[in-house]
């Protein structure tokens, strides 16, 4: 976090302040303790976000499992692809031969996604399952090539490997890495084992390319420059694995847990279904390899140090794809939603059971013996009732009546699908706290106005209700729905009335999470990246922000008996207020949605022997330019600045900023 220049404080002590401001803050008597789970993160595999980024690998179609097998690769000479290969759920491979020719080559390309970059100095794995079925032994020379190059050589880097016998074995070798690249491919030659040899027909499977430095130095690893920035969130609870994913287009299609668990070899392919949703954002090449899965969760939860947070399909396949009257052919019947039912009892099994149990052995043979400890399960993604049909809540019920009675300790999330209000909202809400869920999960992608009329949102709700999980949010510019620092301030506003209402509300997460900067289908994004490189966008640093300063119980904060939620006459100021126990400080957030400078006399109520403050820290966010964003030609244009001072309570926030006040004790 960098430092408050002179030059940028001498600008916003000289700007016109228009009004002062008096927010009393009552520091006798602290409210509700604010949820560990309170700031959180949320991954849907969209926009390339698993497969092609957060997930390291970067060979696409590796085990050449897509419906047109050869999909992202180009193959050259006599080549063939075929299907009884040694994985069951991945049966297809392919086998090399000698194309006939002393000056022709037999082999195969891979495109990657959307290219293969690579860093100077770094190394890849490159890993293959291969075989020589006729017996004898082959070389596979390996290259990452510029297909694009001036220079004399295609080939950047490589290594090869031999491959010996009629068994398959997998193979491991290092590319060593001298230069930085973009859009390179990966490049295999079937080539004679010895000098002076004959080729031999090869088979090879689940072909795979990994930097060595992951995320924690793990082999099927995460990116770690991505990684790094979810951790950099702090966040309190991570939801996976969707969104609509886990509907699916159909049931086919849906998330399968127990499909992206064991090796990576034997993980099936699963058709993506934002593969095809958008005509206008069409990638008819985005599946899930499923390397990124179940286990690869709990562990990211691990090293994060937050709460795991899976949700499950509930036997509904997406309602915006697929109508209620064909429920027959689409839906699972409530008669038959057993296994549904029987697979989130598996995988709390999996995530708690002991090595003794018959999942939690199978957690434990992957290499992770303890329980994760899971405490939360979300049944069902943005699924809703019809004013004449219980789609959703009948289907729920049936989960909760098992769930509920064989595994007590776990709190279990519903829905209230889709919409922030209106009919679907309305007929689910009240259902939820029939159902006696712990928390129901809210959605609201909205333009500005919606954010920044919402600030009492929260302050209205039913305290006797279940608590709030706002699972799936951001602000959707009129006109501008793209990733820019005013929508990010309005956020930044709206999240002051989670902070005020932390009784109710327990958990958040913005969305999406990720996106590639050539493959994506949905904006704004928290995170944007490339190959190569990712980028923090003004609405990360502000979830950042709220995460590293969450404080632990909140303090009641008004302007004239009323919270301050840009109410008639606040200026179109935002505020709330807690304490920090770790720190032993008191934390006020502020966010000035108004085009002028305020004055703030922020007035410590109750007792205030104990209110001998050592110093005052004051961390802004702010441009002048609300159009502005961090891109990855320039990521660090708009970041939070730190400030220093002698505690104050009379303090300014600029226009357009939001400013975070920790009064250390």
């Amino acid at each position: 976090m960098k430092r408050l220049t002179t030059l940028v404080l001498a600008t916003l002590t000289s700007t016109v302040i228009a009004n002062t401001h008096t927010f009393d803050i009552n520091v006798s008597k602290t409210g509700a303790d604010i949820q560990p789970t309170m700031y959180g993160i949320f991954l849907e595999d969209i926009n390339y976000g698993a497969d092609g980024g957060l997930y390291a690998e970067m060979v696409k179609n590796r085990s050449f499992e897509f419906p047109q097998s050869l999909m992202g690769w180009r193959a050259f000479g006599k080549f063939e692809v075929r299907d009884d290969g040694p994985f069951e759920k991945n049966p297809h491979y392919v086998r090399l031969s000698n194309p006939g020719h002393p000056h022709k080559h037999t082999g195969i390309e891979n495109e990657g996604f959307f290219g293969i970059s690579v860093k100077q100095n770094k190394k890849y794995r490159f890993s293959v399952w291969a075989r020589c079925p006729e017996g004898g032994k082959s070389k596979i020379e390996v290259q990452l090539v510029d297909n694009d190059t001036m220079g004399e050589n295609q080939s950047q880097a490589g290594t090869s490997i031999t491959v010996e016998g009629k068994e398959w074995k997998k193979y491991t070798a290092i590319i060593d890495n001298k230069h930085t690249k973009n859009d390179l491919s990966l490049r295999l030659f079937l080539r004679p084992a010895e000098r002076g040899a004959g080729l031999v027909t090869t088979d090879l499977e689940h072909v795979s390319l990994f930097p060595t430095d992951t995320w924690k130095g793990r082999e099927n690893g995460m990116r770690k420059d991505i990684a790094q920035a979810l951790n950099d969130l702090k966040p309190g609870v991570f939801r996976f694995p969707g969104g609509c994913i886990v509907e699916g287009t159909d049931l086919e299609s849906r998330y399968q847990w127990k499909n992206t668990i064991g090796p990576v070899e034997n993980r099936p392919l699963n058709e993506n279904r934002w593969h095809y949703t958008f005509a206008h954002r069409f990638y008819p090449d985005y599946y899930q390899s499923y390397g990124l899965g179940f286990f690869e969760y709990f562990l990211l939860c691990e090293d994060f140090g937050c709460e795991a947070l899976p949700v499950l399909s509930c036997g509904l396949s997406c309602q915006y794809q697929n109508d209620i009257r064909d429920e027959a052919k689409v839906h699972v019947a409530l008669d038959d939603l057993d296994p549904y039912i029987q697979d989130a009892l598996d995988l709390i099994e999996f995530a708690n059971g002991d090595a003794s149990t018959t999942w939690g052995k199978v957690r434990a043979d992957m290499g992770h013996p303890e329980p994760f400890n899971l405490k939360f399960l979300g049944i069902g993604n943005e699924q809703w009732d019809y004013k004449d049909n219980a789609a959703y809540t009948a289907r729920l019920k049936k989960f909760l009546d098992v769930l509920k009675k064989q595994h007590p300790e776990i709190k279990y999330i519903g829905t209230t699908g889709p919409d922030s209000e209106g009919e679907k909202f309305d007929i689910l809400q009240p259902k939820m706290k029939q159902l006696k869920v712990d928390l129901y999960d809210e959605h609201f992608y909205r333009n500005e106005e919606w954010f920044l009329n919402g600030g009492t949102r929260y302050d209205k709700y039913d305290r006797k209700g279940p608590a709030v999980f706002a699972g799936e949010y951001a602000c959707h510019g009129k006109g501008k729905k793209w990733n820019h620092f005013e929508a990010s301030l309005y956020e930044a506003a709206f999240m002051t009335g989670f902070e005020r209402n932390a009784d109710i509300v327990h958990m958040t997460t913005y969305a999406p999470l990720l996106a590639h900067e050539k493959g994506w289908q949905w904006r704004p994004d928290l995170i944007w990246f490339n190959n190569a490189n990712c980028v923090k966008t003004c609405s990360y640093y502000i979830q950042q922000l709220y995460g590293k300063y969450r404080g632990d119980k909140v303090l009641k904060l008004t302007e004239g008996k009323l919270p301050v939620a840009g109410q008639e006459g606040q200026d179109g100021l935002f505020a709330s207020a807690c304490i920090d126990e770790t720190r032993n400080a008191i934390i006020i957030k502020v966010a000035n949605t108004g085009d002028e400078a305020q004055s703030l006399n922020l007035n410590f109520t109750g007792k205030k022997k104990d209110l001998v403050f050592k110093k005052l820290e004051i961390i802004t966010l702010h441009t002048d330019n609300m159009n502005e964003e961090n891109t990855l030609e320039n990521p660090y244009l708009v970041t939070p600045k730190l400030e220093l001072q002698k505690p104050d309570n009379m303090v300014v926030v600029p226009a357009k900023s939001f400013q975070i006040y920790v009064y250390n004790r």
